[in-house]
C-alpha cells in the first residue's frame, strides 16, 4: 500500500526499468489527451445535441484552457512535491469525468463545467509528464525521448480521428447521440492506464533528478554526487530563475506556432464539414493522415537530432515548411470542391513539417531550462505550459470573430442538410425565387403577383416551361411546414455564410502562418549548437570532464558502484 504513494527511486535505473517508466509516461499522456480532443471531433454533434452556439461551444474550449494554463502554474511545484502521483491520480480524475460525467451532462453549462476539469487535469500533466522524461532521459538520449512524449498529443488526436472515423455512424441524424459513446470508451481507456500507472510507475527522488546527465555514462558520478546534493538550495526563488527572456521567449515562439496544430485539433472538422461538404467521419478520416504523419517525424526527426547532436537547424527546416505548406493549405479555401485526397496529401506533408520542428524544440526546450537550472525543470514547463494554454485560449476566443460565418453554418447548417437531401428538387427551387416572395407566397399563398414572380424566377433559373415552372412551384406544398419556416428564418443567413466562410478561414489560416513566421527567429535565444561538429566536441569534452572528477570522488575508494557503466 505505501508503493501506491511512495513512489522515489533512489538509484538511477537501468535502461529496461528506465524505457518502462518513460513508456508509461507516453501512454499517460496519450490517453488524457485522447480524453481532452475528442470534444473537437464530435463538436457538429454535441452542438446539435445541447442547441448551443458555436460561440458557446468555442466558450467551452477557451475555459478549459484558461484552466489548463492556471494548473499548469500550479504543477511547477512538482519541483519540490513530486511528479508521479500527479500523474497518476490525475489519469484517475480525467477518466472519471470523461467517461462516465461527461456523456451525461444534463445541460450546456453542465457541460462546460465537466470539459473545463478535464482542461484542469491536462494542465498539470502537460508539465509532469514532460517533467519526468526530462529526468530519466540524458541529452544525447533527449530528442527520441521527447520525440515519443510528442506522440502524447499527436497519438492522442490520431487515436481520436480513427476511433471515431470508424465507429461514429455516418448518418448521425438517425443516431443523434452517438457522440456520447466516443467519450465513454476515451474515459475507460484512461482508467486502464491509470491501473498500470498505478501499480508501477516511479520517479527519481530529488537527488539525483536535480543534476545534470548529458549522457548514460554519467550516471555513476550523478549517484557519487547524490547524497551531497543540497535540495532546497536549489529550489529557492524558482520563478526568479525561470523568467529570463530564453524561456520565456521560446515558451511564446512554440505556441504561436502551434496555432495551426490547435486549429486542427479542434476545429478541423468543423472546416471540413462547413467548407467542403464532408461529413463527420471523412473530415476525421483526413485528421487521420495528419496525426499518423505527425507521429512518424517525431521519432524519426529524434533519431536524427540525437545521432547529429543538434535541434537548431531541425527546428528550421520545420519552420519554413510547415509555412510552405499552410500557404498551400488556405490556398485551397478558394477552390471548395477540392477532394478528399488532395487534403490528405497537403495535411500530411503539414503535419511532417510540423513534426520536424517540434520534436527537438521540446528537446532544446528542456536543456534551455537546464542551463538555468536543471533542479528547476518542472518549473520551466510550468512557464511554458501556462503560456502555451494563454495563447490557446486567447486564439480560440478570437476565432469565431475573425470566422463569424462558422456560428451559422454549425448550428443551422446540419438541420438545411437533412431536409435538403429529403427535399433536393424543392431545395433548388427555394433557392432561385427571392426570399421576399417565398415571404409573401408564405403568408397568403393566393398573392398573384408573387406566385408570377416566383414562377418567372423559376422559368429563368431552370430554363424550363411554364407548365414545369409552375409543377416546380405546387411542389413546395409537400414541404413540412416546419421545415419551410426553418428555411425561412435560417436560408438566407446560411446562403451568406457559404459564400463568405472560405474567406473567413483563409484568414485564420494566415494567422497561424504569421504564429509560424514568429518562431523562426526566437529559435536563436535557445540552448544548443548549429553545428554537428562544434556539438560533438561539447560532448567528448563533457565526457572528459565527467571522468576526472568520478576519477577525484573515487581515488582511494574501490567501492564497485562507483564505476562508470
Amino acid at each position: 500500500m505505501q508503493r501506491l504513494w511512495q513512489r522515489r527511486l533512489d538509484h538511477y535505473p537501468s535502461t529496461r526499468p528506465r524505457l518502462a517508466y518513460l513508456g508509461i509516461i507516453v501512454l499517460a499522456t496519450i490517453v488524457v489527451y485522447y480524453d481532452l480532443y475528442v470534444v473537437g471531433a464530435v463538436a457538429p454533434s454535441i452542438i446539435q445535441q445541447y442547441g448551443m452556439s458555436f460561440r458557446y461551444f468555442v466558450d467551452v474550449e477557451v475555459f478549459a484552457a484558461a484552466a489548463g494554463a492556471l494548473s499548469s502554474l500550479l504543477a511547477g511545484a512538482s519541483d519540490r512535491y513530486g511528479r508521479a502521483n500527479l500523474v497518476t491520480y490525475g489519469l484517475l480524475v480525467s477518466g472519471v469525468l470523461t467517461a462516465f460525467a461527461v456523456p451525461n451532462a444534463g445541460n450546456e453549462t453542465v457541460f462546460m463545467a465537466l470539459v473545463i476539469l478535464v482542461g484542469f487535469v491536462e494542465g498539470i500533466i502537460l508539465v509532469a509528464t514532460p517533467a519526468m522524461v526530462r529526468d530519466f532521459s540524458p541529452q544525447l538520449g533527449r530528442a527520441v525521448a521527447m520525440g515519443f512524449w510528442t506522440l502524447g498529443p499527436v497519438v492522442g488526436s490520431l487515436v481520436v480521428a480513427a476511433v471515431t472515423s470508424n465507429t461514429l455512424p455516418a448518418n448521425l441524424g438517425v443516431h443523434p447521440e452517438a457522440w456520447k459513446g466516443q467519450f465513454v470508451t476515451a474515459g475507460v481507456t484512461c482508467l486502464g492506464v491509470f491501473v498500470i500507472a498505478l501499480l508501477f510507475l516511479r520517479e527519481l527522488s530529488p537527488n539525483l533528478r536535480d543534476q545534470l546527465m548529458v549522457s548514460a555514462r554519467d550516471r555513476a558520478l550523478v549517484e557519487a554526487k547524490a547524497a551531497n546534493i543540497d535540495v532546497e538550495a536549489g529550489l529557492r526563488h524558482p520563478w526568479r530563475q525561470m523568467l529570463h527572456l530564453d524561456v520565456i521567449g521560446s515558451s511564446f515562439a512554440i505556441s504561436a506556432f502551434l496555432l495551426i496544430y490547435y486549429a486542427a485539433v479542434f476545429f478541423f472538422v468543423v472546416y471540413f464539414t462547413t467548407t467542403f461538404g464532408f461529413t463527420e467521419k471523412q473530415a476525421n478520416g483526413i485528421a487521420d493522415w495528419f496525426w499518423a504523419c505527425d507521429a512518424g517525424a517525431l521519432i524519426v526527426v529524434g533519431v536524427l537530432s540525437d545521432r547529429l547532436r543538434v535541434r537548431k537547424p531541425f527546428m528550421v527546416l520545420g519552420a519554413v515548411g510547415a509555412i510552405v505548406m499552410t500557404i498551400i493549405f488556405l490556398s485551397k479555401t478558394a477552390d471548395t470542391h477540392t477532394g478528399y485526397y488532395s487534403f490528405v496529401w497537403i495535411v500530411s506533408l503539414l503535419a511532417l513539417f510540423l513534426g520536424i520542428a517540434y520534436g527537438p524544440w521540446m528537446a532544446g526546450f528542456t536543456e534551455t531550462v537546464e542551463r538555468r537550472n536543471p533542479a528547476l525543470t518542472a518549473t520551466g514547463l510550468a512557464v511554458w505550459g501556462w503560456i502555451l494554454r494563454v495563447v490557446v485560449a486567447v486564439s480560440a476566443f478570437v476565432l469565431p470573430f475573425v470566422v463569424s460565418t462558422a456560428t451559422p453554418l454549425v448550428t443551422y447548417g446540419p438541420t438545411a442538410q437533412a431536409i435538403a437531401a429529403q427535399f433536393p428538387r424543392e431545395i433548388q427551387t427555394i433557392q432561385a425565387i427571392n426570399p421576399r416572395v417565398l415571404d409573401a407566397l408564405a403568408a397568403n399563398s393566393s398573392d398573384a403577383a408573387a406566385a408570377a414572380t416566383a414562377l418567372t424566377e423559376i422559368r429563368g433559373a431552370f430554363k424550363v416551361s411554364p407548365s414545369a415552372a409552375v409543377t416546380r412551384l405546387l411542389a413546395l406544398k409537400t414541404l413540412p411546414k416546419t421545415d419551410l419556416s426553418f428555411l425561412q428564418a435560417h436560408g438566407v443567413a446560411l446562403s451568406a455564410a457559404q459564400k463568405s466562410n472560405p474567406s473567413e478561414w483563409r484568414r485564420w489560416w494566415w494567422v497561424c502562418v504569421v504564429g509560424e513566421l514568429v518562431f523562426l527567429p526566437l529559435i536563436f535565444i535557445m540552448a544548443g549548437r548549429w553545428s554537428p561538429a562544434s556539438a560533438k566536441r561539447d560532448a567528448e569534452e563533457h565526457h572528459e570532464r565527467v571522468s576526472a572528477e568520478l576519477a577525484k570522488l573515487t581515488e582511494g575508494s574501490a567501492a564497485p558502484s562507483l564505476s562508470v557503466s
